[in-house]
């Protein structure tokens, strides 16, 4: 592909390869990928603590059971029609949000559909669901973490925001984001015209609900009212070196006692949780000369726990680790909370 500027001779712009294939990334998937994982991990543990408190019913009778993987699978089915029939971006949220629950429903039953007996108490279950997640959340940063959006993606992205306002009109924060991805884009073929069309929109207040945004500002400003503190992002650090000490001793006493945990689970969940703490002590020894450099360390060390320790204490503890993920997930809001803290200030004194 080539372009032309003032007159200048053609110059060769490099074109990856979704792009060639007219694909170019949505600005907000990350948040709407996000909601999906959040909502089906959600929906799993809501499902099985309202079952165990009502006794495990079952929805029908005369020979009939209808399982919630059905509910799932309607679910995820109204997500796909919603996403397919409108255009614009306006849609996606409730999308991801129908859409995760639906998934969850599916994924809880998987231990029905990977033993002979239709074993809903599977006892690896919880492993599965967990590395479902995981998995899927590191296909989701491989497709979106790893290379900055092109300029022609922004420029999508700006034509997608007009998409919705064309017809229903630009709120504030819509007209914002077209905006900033107007910014980004710079001046690559076809923004001109994108910048008319973004210009020709129409002002209007109402919008669709959207819950899931109402929700993560709310955290956001939680988190960023919780940093102001000054020992709350210590605190968090402490937690996750305590996290991590503790999630050792578990593997050293099932090693040393014999509890019938796998070998290779109690290894693991030793070698990630060491991990881990060494990570934090790295952080912990860079801090006082860079704070954004040990608070990186800081993040490094809870995503390994998120992403291997946390796989082995459920295989450990089933569903009791789900404490676990929670108090990962707080520490990581904190962490990405009081980073983001961090960097405003060293821009401000830039």
């Amino acid at each position: 592909m080539t372009s032309l500027q003032d007159g200048a001779a053609p110059r060769r712009v490099t074109t990856h390869a979704l792009l060639r294939l007219g694909l170019p990334r949505d600005p907000r998937a990350t948040r709407h990928l996000g909601t999906f994982l959040v909502a089906t991990a959600a929906t799993v543990l809501l499902t099985r603590a309202f079952l165990a408190a009502t006794g495990y019913p079952q929805v029908g009778g005369d020979g009939l059971h209808i399982a919630h993987v059905l509910w799932g699978g309607l679910l995820m089915a109204l997500a796909f029609v919603l996403l397919l029939s409108f255009a614009g971006p306006a849609l996606r949220p409730l999308g991801s949000l129908v859409g995760g629950v639906g998934f969850g429903l599916f994924v809880d039953e998987v231990g029905k559909f990977v033993t002979s007996d239709n074993d809903y108490f599977y006892e690896p279950t919880a492993a599965i669901v967990y590395a479902t997640v995981v998995g899927l959340g590191l296909l989701a940063e491989a497709l979106h973490g790893r290379r900055d959006p092109d300029p022609r993606e922004e420029l999508a992205g700006a034509v997608d925001e007009a998409v919705a306002g064309v017809v229903g009109g630009f709120t504030p924060s819509a007209r914002r984001r077209a905006e900033a991805h107007l910014r980004h884009a710079g001046d690559v073929h076809g923004a001109a015209q994108a910048r008319a069309l973004v210009d020709s929109v129409a002002e209007d207040d109402v919008a669709l609900p959207d819950p899931v945004g109402a929700v993560s500002s709310f955290a956001v400003r939680v988190l960023h009212t919780l940093i102001k503190a000054r020992f709350v992002p210590w605190l968090a650090v402490l937690v996750l070196l305590g996290s991590s000490a503790f999630t050792i001793a578990r593997a050293v006493t099932g090693w040393w006692s014999g509890d019938g945990s796998p070998a290779w689970v109690l290894v693991g969940a030793l070698v990630a949780a060491a991990a881990s703490g060494a990570l934090c002590v790295v952080g912990l020894l860079r801090v006082g000369g860079d704070a954004i450099e040990g608070y990186l360390w800081f993040r490094r060390a809870v995503i390994v726990s998120l992403l291997v320790t946390q796989f082995f204490l459920f295989r450990l503890s089933q569903w009791d680790a789900s404490w676990g993920l929670l108090v990962d997930l707080l520490v990581l809001g904190l962490v990405a909370a009081e980073l983001d803290a961090l960097r405003r200030r060293a821009d401000g004194e830039g």
